[in-house]
């Protein structure tokens, strides 16, 4: 199964990574659980629904936003530029991490 979750992760940095950027502020949230669903990982997408990865953008997407304090990301485990999970899903994917880093407040995007 951490090979499955490691292709999920893979396949959000793989389908974000045009609009990803760390150290900004303004993010969106992708469901793991509904991309590995999608991936015909029903197991994953059980276990993992509304576990969320964080996809730090280039600039803000036009709709909604909501101002989060950036403390709301302790303990989450950056995998790729601009992308964060919680650290635990990090461990249970078995990659290579660093710890996540969030500004003091960050902007989530409702696209």
């Amino acid at each position: 199964m951490n090979e499955q979750l490691m292709t999920v992760l893979e396949h959000i940095k793989e389908k974000y990574q045009e609009k990803a950027m760390a150290g900004e502020r303004n993010y969106i949230n992708v469901d793991i659980g509904k991309v590995a669903l999608k991936l015909g990982f029903k197991e994953l997408h059980d276990k993992y629904l509304d576990r969320e990865v964080v996809v730090v953008l280039k600039k803000p997407l036009p709709g909604m936003k909501v101002r989060i304090d950036g403390r709301t990301f302790v303990n989450y485990a950056e995998y790729a530029s601009g992308f964060a999970v919680p650290e635990y899903i990090a461990r249970n994917a078995n990659i290579y991490f660093k710890n996540y880093t969030a500004n003091d407040s960050m902007i989530l995007n409702f696209a």
